[in-house]
């Protein structure tokens, strides 16, 4: 559907709302639906509000867990439902901002001195909030700690960042964060940065601090161990919804932001959010454009362009937060529905040099999320050409990439921050986490289970099941070679040969293993032999 100027003028009027208390505003006026599209999707809400106010009140929302889910507990502590939880809530919060205040005027310090850095050791949401919220918040000159980060158990990964931490060990707090306990990469990363602490004459548990359950097996770890302190984590907190929790308020009270304004940024914007009336809501009209742009079964993908460097972190957070919550195999009431929407991303004006091509004459599968920032921020502006500053070309760009979308009918909605602020970072996520929450509804999914990670795990400890049994093999064969068919046969794996090859050219690849390989006329005739 094209619009002229004078019709999209006219939508704009309509479709165009600001929220004064967030410092927000959102746009849907060029997304292609008609007159009639507020008063449908009204009718449509009305459970979705209602299954929020039950979420807020503590019913079971993860039947699976048989948990509540209460993140808008977390920067509302007075929402929650039993006056404990509710005293767990902000006595965890008084000692985080207690233990950053200690760590920054040296009470609790390193081997070597007053901590300079932080690492944290954490993946999935535990990684991806505070690595968001880091770079959209931080600075080189006026962070109190510099982040840094495990979150993968990729080794050559883990030892870049040991490298950047080289002679600082002894001046850099860690920090495990796992709820389990058992999350594998974490537990990974944890070894290795023990190791590395280990190696430079450090004892590495006076340099550590737990994110965890209690009762975890990182919590009776950290215990044995004599870690400076530990903080908890609670099972109605999900990873992708846990910034405001330890898990994202240690990192950033640690470098230094205001977390008290990023949790009132989100309690303003729960206040907006929790209207029942799509025209004064702005997380219920995101959920609304979602299904109106996928025809509620996320057929189009959303490109989310930030048009501002601090927000560049912005798509791989909302990858979590949306793909996670949102792409399920089944509905509420066991359906095969294949649900979700797919979302990728960078930052303007750097895609426009991209991938818009595709988005703006290609095919008409995506739609784009623009967030522009109004103020350009605290350095006396240059103009660069005729009197336009780089500012106004940023402005100029985001402005042409959307209309320049438009003329080919691709549709995208805006959303526009008056700053980059703790504040304004707080309102952002809690936007994002009740659309994603009213969308569910929408579409009668679970938005905070994920059997498909659940499912991924288990597949990834079959393979190292079967990667000791070919060990085993190999050393029972005392030095003579195998193929991979003789391998597979011996350690009972015939019906996987695939990955009995995969993990042989690992082993043979990996330093340590021991395992040798002895090239043949093909592949498939190679051996394998462990001396």
């Amino acid at each position: 559907m094209n619009f002229s100027k004078q019709q999209l003028w006219e939508r704009f009027q309509k479709y165009y709302t600001e929220f004064p208390t967030l410092g927000m505003s959102l746009d849907l006026s060029r997304i292609n639906f008609d007159e009639t599209f507020f008063k449908k999707m009204e009718a449509h809400l009305e459970k979705a509000f209602t299954d929020m106010r039950a979420l807020e009140a503590g019913a079971i929302a993860n039947p699976d867990e048989g948990r509540m889910v209460g993140h808008y507990w977390l920067r509302n502590p007075d929402l929650a439902p039993t006056p404990e939880i509710r005293q767990e809530i902000e006595t965890t919060l008084a000692h985080v901002q207690a233990f950053a205040n200690e760590v920054h005027t040296g009470a609790v310090s390193g081997t070597n001195g007053p901590f300079k850095n932080f690492l944290l050791i954490g993946i999935g949401g535990s990684a991806l909030g505070p690595q968001f919220v880091a770079h959209a918040l931080g600075h080189p000159v006026t962070d109190k700690l510099h982040p840094h980060f495990f979150d993968n158990t990729d080794p050559d990964g883990m030892h870049r960042v040991l490298a950047m931490l080289a002679g600082d060990l002894g001046k850099t707090l860690c920090l495990v964060i796992s709820k389990s306990g058992g999350t594998k990469e974490t537990r990974n990363g944890m070894l290795e940065a023990k190791a590395a602490y280990e190696a430079a004459g450090l004892d590495f548990g006076k340099h550590t601090v737990a994110v965890t359950q209690e009762g975890s097996a990182l919590d009776d770890y950290s215990t044995a161990n004599g870690w400076l302190r530990r903080f908890p984590m609670w099972d109605w907190v999900g990873g992708r919804t846990s910034q405001m929790s330890v898990v994202g308020l240690l990192p950033a009270a640690l470098q230094g932001f205001n977390i008290t304004k990023i949790l009132a940024g989100a309690k303003a914007c729960d206040q907006v959010t929790k209207a029942p009336h799509l025209a004064t809501n702005p997380a219920a009209q995101l959920a609304a454009a979602w299904f109106q742009i996928g025809g509620g079964k996320g057929k189009k993908c959303m490109v989310v362009l930030p048009y501002r460097d601090r927000l560049e972190l912005l798509s791989r957070y909302l990858q979590q937060l949306v793909m996670e919550s949102l792409g399920k195999e089944f509905d509420l009431v066991g359906n095969l529905v294949h649900q979700g929407i797919t979302v990728f991303g960078n930052k303007g004006s750097t895609d426009q040099h991209s991938y818009v091509q595709q988005l703006r004459d290609g095919l008409d599968n995506s739609f784009v999320l623009f967030i522009n920032v109004l103020t350009d921020h605290l350095h006396t502006p240059l103009s660069v050409e005729n009197q336009a500053t780089s500012a106004d070309f940023l402005n100029g760009f985001y402005l042409g990439t959307r209309q320049a979308l438009s003329e080919r009918g691709r549709e995208s909605i805006s959303i526009t921050l008056q700053e980059v602020s703790p504040f304004s970072v707080g309102a952002l996520i809690a936007l994002f986490e009740r659309a994603v929450g009213y969308y569910a509804s929408l579409i009668g999914i679970n938005a905070y289970h994920q059997p498909g990670v659940e499912a991924g795990k288990k597949a990834a400890a079959s393979i190292l099941d079967l990667q000791r049994r070919i060990l085993k093999c190999l050393a029972n064969a005392h030095g003579a070679p195998l193929t991979v068919k003789e391998i597979s046969m011996a350690a009972e794996a015939t019906a996987d040969i695939e990955h009995v090859f995969r993990i042989c050219e690992h082993l043979n690849a990996s330093q340590g293993s021991g395992v040798i390989k002895l090239p043949a006329n093909s592949w498939l005739e190679s051996a394998y032999l462990k001396p």
